[in-house]
């Protein structure tokens, strides 16, 4: 895999620099720019280099029709960029060291099928590609995988910090090793806890993948979200595995605290009780390798914040510790000055997941 760090003199060239710009929304502004702020290192390389650029990226909020507009007024705070309504712009003309950004490639109906005209039609914009859209790099699409194939590709700096940091958890990470799995998508989720159950010290499961350990443990989860039909049982007998041992449910409208033996059926857990974050929030200060994947509770609404956050808090004194965060899930949630005493936070979700689950992405091996 090639870096743009061996790239030399790029002026006069054009660079196709795929990101990944898939940011939460809210009454049509951005609410987490981490994956905006995440590309604004390879961008400024890039353009050191003399490339002028054209990023090509994608949102799937409202069934891949979303404007990537709201996007651009925030890369327009960190550079200056021109924003261009069309995914495929016909006869574009780009000055010198210019930044262009495309209309969300998701509305061309040949991006998910990596259709080979799409992939000739981008790559005929430029004279390099990029990938630096690590938290996409699991899709077989014609902008991640397509590409690569009619022009000289490299890896973007974003991308390559990814892979350097998941990679050491797949290596010899320090020990105590712990694993925090959260929020939902059980089928993405629960090959990583087979694995780190064999490989970690302890893995932590909450969110509404803890409902399903719970009920299968014979214990009442109410109405709470649960994904049934998933081998998990043989799972309880592990020492490693550790679960809420208190929780937060609605019950009738109200937010109430209570023991995992006291839930009722009416309940639905939104988060981790007070007594499991400060246990977990112990672990965590005495380990010296954490990966944490997906939130704790329920974050989107008023109630479910506060178990992630207070774990969070923990991690970020633990110096010692070498932590890898993935998911925007946990993002939202926190602030930029708990991120800047983590070790990395990941812009991936899925893609991490995968990565540590395979060792590789098709988006990786495009690029070599």
């Amino acid at each position: 895999m090639k870096s743009i760090s061996s790239l030399k003199n790029l002026f006069g060239k054009t660079v196709l620099l795929r990101t990944d710009f898939n940011v939460p929304l809210q009454n049509g502004k951005v609410v987490d720019d981490l994956r905006i702020r995440s590309a604004l290192p390879t961008i400024k390389l890039l353009q050191k280099k003399g490339a002028s650029i054209i990023i090509v990226s994608h949102s799937d909020l409202n069934n891949d029709t979303q404007s990537l507009a709201p996007v651009a007024k925030v890369l327009q705070k960190y550079a200056k960029v021109r924003f261009i309504r069309e995914t495929l712009p016909q006869n574009l003309v780009l000055k010198s060291k210019e930044i262009v950004l495309l209309e969300n490639i998701r509305r061309e109906k040949g991006e998910k099928k990596n259709d080979p005209k799409l992939a000739k039609a981008l790559a005929s914009l430029a004279d390099v590609y990029v990938n630096d859209a690590f938290s996409n790099s699991h899709r077989p699409h014609a902008s991640i995988i397509g590409i690569p194939r009619y022009l000289p590709s490299y890896a973007g700096l974003q991308l390559e910090k990814e892979i350097k940091h998941l990679s050491v958890l797949l290596r010899k990470p320090a020990r105590p090793f712990l694993v925090i799995m959260g929020g939902v998508k059980f089928e993405t989720k629960l090959p990583l806890i087979k694995r780190f159950l064999k490989t970690a010290d302890n893995v932590f499961v909450g969110g509404a993948l803890a409902n399903d350990f719970l009920k299968t443990a014979g214990c009442e989860v109410g109405k709470s979200l649960t994904e049934d039909g998933f081998p998990i049982k043989p799972l309880l007998k592990n020492e490693k595995l550790l679960l809420p041992v208190d929780v937060e449910v609605m019950r009738k409208r109200k937010a109430v605290s209570c023991n995992i033996e006291d839930v009722e059926k009416g309940d639905v857990i939104i988060d981790v009780g007070k007594k499991t974050a400060q246990l977990l929030a112990c672990v965590v200060s005495h380990s010296k390798t954490v990966f944490w994947n997906g939130p704790l509770g329920k974050y989107e609404g008023s109630h479910g914040k506060d178990a992630t956050v207070a774990v969070l808090h923990a991690l970020a004194k633990n110096k010692k510790c070498f932590s890898v965060i993935g998911g925007g899930d946990i993002t939202a949630v926190s602030s930029a000055s708990i991120e800047k005493k983590l070790s990395f936070v990941s812009t991936g979700g899925g893609a991490a997941l995968e990565f540590l689950a395979k060792g590789t992405l098709v988006g990786i091996k495009a690029l070599k």
